[in-house]
This record gives structure tokens, C-alpha cells and sequence, in this order.
């Protein structure tokens, strides 16, 4: 029990930013009267397919890419891992963590200034984070250890006395009027937390640490480890829940839901922290906010950096961090909901194929599948990704009236049937 227990801290740790934060308030703004199949369409994509992708990761020593190279090709493993590097890394979740940061912590303290606020503060907070990627010390892992904790509790604590002292009715917008739809778009919300992609990227890190527990024998270990990821989900769900009831009860102003800039999770959080603590609260929660993010940056330039100096070596490590620093500075600077806009088509296309390796891999641990079945399934899968991707993002009627006709594609499970039935093929 004692295992599963730092288990289940080891997985909060390393699951635990940004994401987490804001799109759970946020969707309990956009949700209104149908915020229960809303958050469960979030629960169930943003924690249940993270866990299992972790989980079954752990049952192979070499990870998802051994999978894919054995499975389907090392050059669709190859591609499919430098998009989802650079997903959870400098195109998405760093400056993602960075603009987060700025929206809570820095941005309600200096927004009467004229002075470009975003630019010095991420100026400061990418250098600071490059130096310590390019030095990695064990006192930042201690100090993520720590604020971790402290940070969760103060989450919840503010989660708690916020749903006591709010209570805004809400209204449905025009995408969450039923609840198909509501489901799909907290399914599809769920994305943005990347904790999935982050499983496929971390499973071989968490095994290894998990090892250093000392486990008995290899059942122990799949025990613990299953114990844990359900414990673990089980928190998140909670979490996530309780912080979309805090968005759902807490009352937005009608120019501020009217401001395609202001990020609604962020503006929730500050301004609730500030409702229910004080100016004081609010502060302290804007610092607990840019250490925790900072924390998590400097993890995934390092995460990054690694993965693309080992598989293309003809660079330094050195060389990929101060690229993806700067890029990810790049990014950080044309805000936090911009950025959130921009990630949007890159994980509609990765979060089919992610789901669809993890069933596979699944299914293929207790029945024989042959190698063109499987690189038919996964070529369905990412051939109807990226058509959804088309449809939707730029707005082509005939594919996306097209995907509209499939299966489950209310509830944003277009790929799924398609794919279980050339996995039964």
C-alpha cells in the first residue's frame, strides 16, 4: 500500500502543470446548465486515457517507441515522436506553462502598466529556465517535490471554500446546447491537458523511478503501478471536477467572457483566489503558479532536448535547448490563448493515433494480430485525424460534413470504430 501511495505522488508529480489548471475552470464557464457530460468528456480523455497510456507504456522496458518500431515502422514511430516531442515541449506546453504563468501571477498586478509586461516577464523566466536546463541540479527536482504538495492543497482548499461562497447559474454557449455535444467538446477539451502525450513521452522515466521503490518481483510491481494510476485518477477527477464547479458557479463578467484574450480559466482561478483570500491569496497564488510552471518548464526543455539529441545526435544538447528555449519564448509572446488556438489542430491529430497504439498494444498482449493489420488500423486512424484536422480547422464543408457522417463523431470518437474494426480485421 505504502509503494502505491509514492506511486500515486510520483504519477500527481509528473502529470501535474498548467493544463491541469486552466481548462477545467474554463469549461465550467463555456458549459453552463450542461457541465456534468461536459467535465465527463474531460475526465475521461484528459485522466482516463493518460493513465492507461502510462500504464500499459510501463509494460514494455523500451517504451511506445519500441512498439511502433516493431508494430508498425521506426518511420512513422520516428514521426510520430517528434511531433509529440515538440508538442509537449517548445511548440505547446512551454510556453504554454509560460504564458500561464504570467496570465496568473504577473498580468492582474500589472495590468494598468503600459510597460510590454509579457515580454520582460518571459524574457527574465526563459533564461532563468535555460540556465538551469543547460546546469540540471537535483534542488529543482526537490523544490518540484515540495511545491507540488503545497501547491494541490491549496488548490483544493481554494476549490472548496469557492464553490461554498459562488453560486453563478451559467448558461449553455451554442457547442455545449445538448449532451452529445457537450461530452465531445469536454472530450476534445480534455486534449489540452497533453497528459496522454506526456505518457507516451514519460512512461520509460516513470518505470524507472517507480524501480527504484524496490519491488519484489515484476507482479508486485504491475500491482502497485495499477493501484497507484487508478489512485491517481481518482485524485485528478476530483480535481478537475471540483475546479470546473468553481468555473461553473463563479460569475464571469459579460465583457470579460466577450474578450477572445482573456483566457477564462486563468481570469476564474485569479479572481476567485482574490474573492475568497483576499489580495493576499491572490498573490500567493500567483507565485505558487510561475514556480510551479517554471518547474515543469525546465523539465520539458530537458525531456526535449534529451529526446532529440539522442535520436539526432548530430547536434548538442546544448544546441536543442537554446532552439527550443527561444522558440518556446517565440510562442509564450503571442499569449496564452492564442497559444492554446494554435495547439488545437496538432492534438486533434495526435490524440487518435496515441489511443489507437494504446488499444493496440492492449489487445495485442493477449491476441495475435499480424503487422498489416496493424499498420492498416493505425493508417485509418491518422488518415481520419488529419481529415478532421482539415474539416474543422480550416473550415472545408465537404470533409467535415464528411466526418460528421461517421460513427461516434458527435462525441468526438470519429477514429474509434474505424479503427476497432480494422484492429477485429
Amino acid at each position: 500500500m505504502k509503494k502505491g501511495l509514492l506511486t500515486g505522488l510520483l504519477l500527481f508529480g509528473i502529470f501535474f502543470g498548467a493544463g491541469n489548471l486552466i481548462f477545467p475552470p474554463a469549461l465550467g464557464v463555456s458549459s453552463g446548465q450542461n457541465f456534468w457530460p461536459a467535465i465527463f468528456g474531460f475526465v475521461v480523455s484528459g485522466v482516463g486515457i493518460a493513465i492507461v497510456t502510462l500504464i500499459v507504456g510501463t509494460l514494455n522496458p523500451n517504451g511506445y517507441g519500441a512498439e511502433m518500431d516493431e508494430k508498425i515502422s521506426p518511420l512513422f514511430s520516428t514521426v510520430y515522436l517528434v511531433l509529440l516531442y515538440l508538442s509537449i515541449g517548445p511548440l505547446f506546453a512551454i510556453p504554454r506553462t509560460a504564458a500561464t504563468a504570467f496570465d496568473i501571477g504577473v498580468a492582474p498586478v500589472v495590468s494598468e502598466s503600459s510597460l510590454p509586461w509579457l515580454l520582460i516577464f518571459t524574457t527574465i523566466y526563459f533564461v532563468c529556465a535555460f540556465l538551469l536546463a543547460v546546469n540540471p541540479t537535483k534542488i529543482l527536482d526537490s523544490v518540484g517535490k515540495i511545491l507540488t504538495p503545497m501547491f494541490a492543497i491549496l488548490i483544493v482548499v481554494l476549490v472548496i471554500l469557492g464553490i461554498m461562497k459562488f453560486n453563478n447559474a451559467g448558461t449553455a454557449a451554442p457547442t455545449y446546447e445538448t449532451t452529445s455535444l457537450a461530452f465531445g467538446t469536454g472530450f476534445i477539451e480534455g486534449y489540452q491537458t497533453l497528459d496522454a502525450l506526456a505518457s507516451v513521452a514519460f512512461c520509460i522515466i516513470a518505470m524507472s523511478a517507480l524501480k527504484q521503490l524496490g519491488f519484489k518481483d515484476k507482479k508486485e510491481f504491475l500491482a502497485s503501478t495499477w493501484v497507484a494510476g487508478i489512485v491517481t485518477a481518482i485524485g485528478f477527477s476530483i480535481l478537475y471536477i471540483g475546479l470546473g464547479l468553481l468555473g461553473n458557479k463563479f460569475a464571469v463578467p459579460a465583457e470579460v467572457l466577450a474578450d477572445p484574450k482573456v483566457n477564462k480559466g486563468a481570469y476564474v482561478l485569479t479572481e476567485s483566489a482574490r474573492g475568497v483570500f483576499g489580495n493576499f491569496g491572490g498573490i500567493f497564488l500567483g507565485v505558487m503558479v510561475i514556480l510551479t510552471c517554471f518547474t515543469t518548464t525546465v523539465g520539458l526543455i530537458v525531456a526535449t532536448s534529451e529526446f532529440f539529441n539522442k535520436k539526432f545526435p548530430q547536434f548538442s544538447y546544448k544546441a536543442y535547448a537554446i532552439v527550443f528555449t527561444l522558440v518556446g519564448f517565440a510562442i509564450a509572446n503571442i499569449g496564452l490563448q492564442d497559444v492554446i488556438k494554435f495547439s488545437v489542430p496538432m492534438l486533434l491529430f495526435l490524440y487518435p493515433i496515441t489511443v489507437a497504439l494504446v488499444i493496440i498494444v492492449i489487445v495485442n498482449k493477449y491476441v495475435a494480430l499480424s503487422k498489416l493489420g496493424m499498420q492498416l488500423a493505425m493508417g485509418v486512424v491518422t488518415l481520419i485525424s488529419i481529415l478532421s484536422v482539415i474539416g474543422s480547422t480550416f473550415k472545408v464543408a465537404a470533409i467535415a460534413e464528411l466526418i460528421a457522417k461517421l460513427p461516434l463523431a458527435a462525441q468526438s470518437l470519429e477514429w474509434l470504430i474505424p479503427a476497432l474494426v480494422f484492429i477485429a480485421l
